[in-house]
């Protein structure tokens, strides 16, 4: 990589750990010296590296930070940026009656699923630390089961059962449901169906004899098999981030869902990777609108 013109390299661990710089400086001098990688490709490469943190004045101001530079990071007009983003991704796969968007004749709403209420899930790998993290990971952010309270019409009840018990009170219930935070190879999977858990409370919500709406969040197709066929409307919200508002905007039709996939949608892990001839599950492209 570094004869091939790589100028810094990504080596984040320190000293005892695998991977790190201390082991990556040794090898690169082993190069060197065996006139594999030449002298002079690594003096370009510090050299380059160099004069930008000149030009930064790095050397008289090391731990210099620009207030104008940070100031706006997480300010309302970034973050309506954010949710509109959120707005446009969202593909709608089903929607059966045209449940959605939710009617304001539902007045009791269930919101089901430990993902309706988790900012670490939303916003998935590469957030604050490498591989993500489940919980209140960042502040300021919207979870979806917030973003339905604060866009609820008047008169609608927002409940919270993540294990679905309260769905039989309820007129409607929505179902959110989450891959656990990934990055890169560690996020690799041999098989991608839903997990049992969450099939199981579609299933359970499944039961009260209510409309049921799932909102999925990854950042990949999954093999949905009975949790797509006993959902009335199922969205795929990816990895929405910080504003669940936007996923809210989108279910209760203050705006319509204009997401169209990406990639085929597989039908079960046959068509991983997607071969000629085979039907996916839903083509590239699809996405549904409201009527």
């Amino acid at each position: 990589s570094i004869n091939a013109g790589l100028d810094m390299i990504m080596i984040p661990y320190g000293p005892g750990q695998k991977n790190s710089y201390v082991d990556f400086t040794r090898l690169l001098k082993e190069l060197v010296a065996e006139g594999k990688v030449p002298q002079a490709r690594v003096d370009d490469a510090v050299r380059r590296i160099l004069r930008v943190k000149l030009q930064m004045h790095l050397f008289e101001h090391p731990l210099r930070v620009d207030p104008a530079l940070t100031e706006q990071v997480g300010s309302p007009e970034h973050r309506q940026v954010a949710r509109e983003c959120v707005r446009q991704s969202l593909v709608l796969l089903k929607n059966d009656h045209q449940v959605l968007p939710l009617s304001k004749q539902v007045k009791r709403l269930c919101v089901a699923g430990a993902a309706a209420d988790d900012l670490g899930l939303q916003c998935g790998g590469w957030t604050i630390s490498w591989q993500g993290k489940t919980g209140k990971v960042i502040r300021g952010g919207t979870t979806i089961l917030a973003g339905l309270r604060q866009a609820a019409p008047h008169g609608m009840e927002v409940s919270y059962s993540p294990d679905g018990t309260g769905a039989r009170r309820a007129d409607a219930v929505l179902v959110v449901l989450g891959e656990k935070p990934y990055a890169e190879t560690l996020g690799d999977r041999k098989d991608l169906h839903l997990p049992a858990a969450d099939r199981a409370l579609v299933d359970k919500v499944k039961a009260a004899g209510v409309p049921v709406i799932t909102v999925l969040l990854s950042g990949r197709p999954l093999i949905l098999g009975s949790a797509l066929e006993k959902s009335d409307a199922f969205v795929a919200a990816w990895l929405p981030g910080t504003e669940g508002g936007g996923v809210a905007d989108v279910l209760f039709g203050t705006v319509q869902p204009t997401g169209k996939l990406p990639q085929t949608w597989p039908r079960d892990m046959d068509q991983v990777p997607p071969h000629p001839g085979s039907q996916p599950l839903f083509p590239y492209g699809f996405g549904l609108a409201y009527p």
